[in-house]
C-alpha cells in the first residue's frame, strides 16, 4: 500500500529590514504556502496535501531563522491522525534553529486523534543565545461533539527545546491503550479532552506572566522555569474550549497576532 511522505526545508533571511525567503526545498506530500502578511514575520503555512496521517507515513520539517528575522510557522487547519494498520505508525519530524537576534513562532493547528491512531512524533528546536521562541502544541483526544473516543491508541510526542545545547524544556507525552480511561483519571485530566502546552522564551517572560496566568481557568497552569522561560499547560472538556483559552494568549505573545488561517 502507498504510503504519504513529505519534506520540507526552509531558511529566513533578513533583507533591508525585513524577513524574506533564503532557500526553501519541499517534496512529497507537504508543501509550504508563505500569505502576504501585514506584520513583521514571515509566515510560512504547512499544508499536507495527504490529508492527515496514518500508519507507515513520514513528514520531517526543518527551519531555520537567520540573525534577525522573525519566523511564524503554522499549519493550514488541524492535522488528522488516522487508524494505523498492526505494525505501523504514523512519524513526524520537526526541527528548528533560531540563531541570535531571531524568533520563530511555532503555531501549528489543532492535532486531532483518532481511535486506533499510532504516532510519533518530535518537536527539537536549537536556540543560540539571544534568540526568542513561542512555542504552542494543542492536542484533541477525539472530537466529543462527534462522539469519537479512543479506546485504543499509542501516541509518543516529544518536545526539547535548547539554547547553545543546554536543555530549557524537555516534555515527553506517551499515552498507550485505552486512552480514554487514562485521561479520565483525575491524576492526569480529569475527563478533558483536549491539551495545550506553550513555551515563551523572550527577556519579557516574566513580565508576561500574570498576564498569562489572568487568562487561564483553574484547570491550567503556568510558570517561570528559567527568568527568560514561560511554560504553561491546559487541559479542557473539548477541542473548541481549549482553543478560546489559547487564542487570546497566542495573540498577545506572537507580537503579530495568529495567521489568519487560525480563523477560517
Amino acid at each position: 500500500m502507498a504510503r504519504a511522505q513529505g519534506d520540507v526545508s526552509l531558511v529566513a533571511k533578513s533583507r533591508d529590514g525585513a524577513t524574506a525567503l533564503r532557500r526553501l526545498r519541499q517534496s512529497g506530500s507537504l508543501k509550504c504556502l508563505f500569505p502576504r502578511n501585514a506584520g513583521q514575520a514571515l509566515q510560512a503555512v504547512l499544508l499536507n496535501c495527504a490529508g492527515g496521517v496514518t500508519g507507515g507515513d513520514r513528514f520531517s520539517l526543518s527551519a531555520r531563522a537567520e540573525a534577525g528575522t522573525t519566523l511564524t510557522l503554522t499549519t493550514q487547519a488541524a492535522e488528522r491522525i488516522y487508524r494505523a494498520s498492526p505494525g505501523e505508525r504514523g512519524r513526524i519530524e520537526s526541527r528548528l534553529d533560531v540563531a541570535e537576534g531571531a524568533r520563530v513562532n511555532w503555531l501549528p493547528q489543532e492535532t486531532i486523534l483518532f481511535d486506533g491512531c499510532v504516532l510519533e512524533r518530535s518537536l527539537t528546536v536549537e536556540l543560540q543565545d539571544g534568540a526568542a521562541l513561542l512555542l504552542t502544541e494543542p492536542l484533541v483526544f477525539g472530537r466529543l461533539e462527534m462522539g469519537e473516543t479512543l479506546t485504543s491508541a499509542h501516541v509518543l510526542d516529544r518536545v526539547e527545546v535548547r539554547r547553545a545545547g543546554v536543555p530549557l524544556y524537555l516534555d515527553r507525552i506517551r499515552l498507550a491503550g485505552d486512552v480514554q480511561a487514562q485521561l479520565d483519571r483525575p491524576g492526569v485530566a480529569g475527563g478533558a479532552r483536549a491539551m495545550a502546552s506553550l513555551v515563551y522564551v523572550a527577556s519579557d517572560a516574566e513580565a508576561q506572566l500574570a498576564m498569562v496566568r489572568h487568562f487561564l481557568p483553574l484547570h491550567a497552569g503556568a510558570s517561570l522555569i528559567h527568568e527568560d522561560v514561560l511554560v504553561m499547560r491546559l487541559v479542557s472538556r473539548d477541542g473548541n474550549e481549549m482553543r478560546s483559552r489559547l487564542v487570546p494568549l497566542l495573540n498577545h505573545l506572537s507580537q503579530d497576532g495568529l495567521p489568519r488561517c487560525w480563523s477560517i
